[in-house]
Parts: structure tokens; sequence; C-alpha cells
């Protein structure tokens, strides 16, 4: 599979969003770095934001919402924050 900028960047959202946990945001870098073909025009880029992610879990790592907003930053996108009343 090939690993596009939008899909880290769709990750990263995910997990900011609460729609999936760090464990599972974790795992998903760590076989992505073991089985991912990295887009080329993107290669380094991309590696270096899956090889942090990979190690989110890692207290001396972590990731805080300024590490997802780089991140986010960086792959192209900009970040909204977007705040409702919960029901």
């Amino acid at each position: 599979m090939e690993l596009t900028k939008k899909d880290v960047a769709e990750a990263i959202i995910k997990y900011t969003n609460h729609e999936t946990s760090l464990a599972e945001l974790v795992d998903w870098a760590e076989k992505a770095m073991m089985e991912a073909n990295f887009e080329t025009a993107n290669h380094d880029l991309i590696r270096d934001i899956v090889g942090r992610l990979g190690l989110a879990d890692v207290r001396e790592f972590g990731l805080s919402w300024d590490d997802c907003y780089g991140f986010l930053n960086r792959l192209g996108y900009k970040v909204e924050v977007k705040a409702s009343l919960a029901s």
C-alpha cells in the first residue's frame, strides 16, 4: 500500500477527534513503518511523521496537541478548532 500525506493527516485527525485511541494510532504507525510504501514525492516527510507517531506511547516522546498541530501543518493542512456546546 502507498501511504500518502492525506492518509497520515486522516489518521492524526481521527486521533485528535477521539475516533481512535493513542494505542490504535501507534499500532497504525508501527505497521505503516514496516509495511507501507511512502509516497515518493513526500517520502522523508511522511517517514519522519509516521516514525514519530509510532513512538507516541513512549513516555519520553508522548504526543501533545501541539505535536498534532505541527504534523498537520507540515502535511499542508490548516488547523482550525471548532467547539460547540455538547447536547
